[in-house]
């Protein structure tokens, strides 16, 4: 079922997504509603799962992970649902794609360095059951377009 959105839904998810502290009041007035109607249409997206959480959003090399890559993976075509389970327990892997292409996974991956990095592609994602080969994309720089 897909949510039918307006320009003040919008509005909200767009000042929600620049900052998920902002409070009720303030997104009420870059919206232009009042504060109740503002809760109640957050209320409202919340439930329908169309905001899914509030999260922060971390410096990855403030916080220490200083080496960040891309890391594409073929996969048997049968694994998909039991290698997303395993994949969603690496606490490295950042975010986690479906994707049609050349390769069919795509992994954001964050570590401590280039070491580390390494050890993750090797040690933990090349050996899991149903990856047939993976390719490591190293991220110079992060821009994040919001």
């Amino acid at each position: 079922m897909t949510t039918e959105l307006d320009a003040i839904d919008r509005q909200i998810l767009s000042e929600l997504t620049r900052d998920g502290r902002m409070s009720v009041t303030a997104v009420a007035e870059a919206a232009h509603i009042s504060r109740a109607n503002a809760y109640a249409r957050i209320t409202r997206l919340t439930q329908e799962g169309v905001i899914q959480r509030f999260s922060a959003i971390i410096d990855p090399e403030k916080s220490g992970l200083r080496a960040s890559a891309y890391v594409t993976l073929n996969v048997r075509q049968d694994s998909w649902r039991e290698l997303r389970q395993q994949l969603t327990m690496i606490p490295e892997v950042q975010h986690i794609a479906l994707v049609g292409g050349e390769f069919d996974v795509l992994l954001l991956v964050r570590a401590t360095d280039n070491a580390d990095l390494r050890r993750i592609v090797f040690s933990v994602l090349q050996p899991i059951a149903g990856v047939i080969s993976t390719r490591t994309l190293l991220i110079f720089d992060d821009v994040d377009a919001r």
